[in-house]
């Protein structure tokens, strides 16, 4: 089992910062370029809600299904990949209040890889230097989204 973390602070107080994860369409802004989400089925956030959605990596589709747990309206959530292109991923949004108007969030995704060619795709888009650089741009999409609603 693979593990990646990611952390970052937002000038945000903690209750924007679960307010704006409460939107379950949010992937398709926090998916960088060249990646396009299509949303297909999402139900609002709440322990057990579905979220069905395919991610374009260019001409190449992946359908994935995800399952929300342990959510708190105030301290984060989990999404657990039921259907997708690895053999298991899960991804759990922690947000911590530092002070009144800042926020540390914490990502932390647990995953392995399929063996075969399926495992050969999902290593290419889902290494940790691709991680990184996707988590880096949700960094920056998330402060300037929490910024514009100031």
């Amino acid at each position: 089992m693979n593990q990646f973390q990611y952390q970052f602070t937002v000038n945000a107080p903690v209750t924007a910062v679960a307010q704006f994860h409460k939107d379950a369409t949010l992937l398709k802004k926090l998916s960088p370029p060249p990646i396009f989400v299509q949303i297909h089925e999402v139900e609002p956030l709440a322990e057990g809600s579905k979220a069905a959605f395919t991610m374009w990596f260019g001409p190449l589709p992946l359908r994935w299904l995800a399952i929300h747990s342990d959510v708190d309206r105030q301290t984060g959530f989990t999404d657990t990949q039921q259907e997708g292109p690895l053999a298991f991923w899960r991804h759990t949004h922690k947000f911590t209040a530092v002070d009144d108007q800042t926020t540390l969030i914490t990502e932390t995704i647990n995953y392995s890889h399929d063996t075969g060619r399926r495992g050969l795709l999902s290593r290419a888009l889902f290494n940790r230097p691709g991680l990184f650089l996707l988590f880096t741009y949700r960094k920056w999409r998330t402060r300037w989204e929490l910024r514009a609603k100031k």
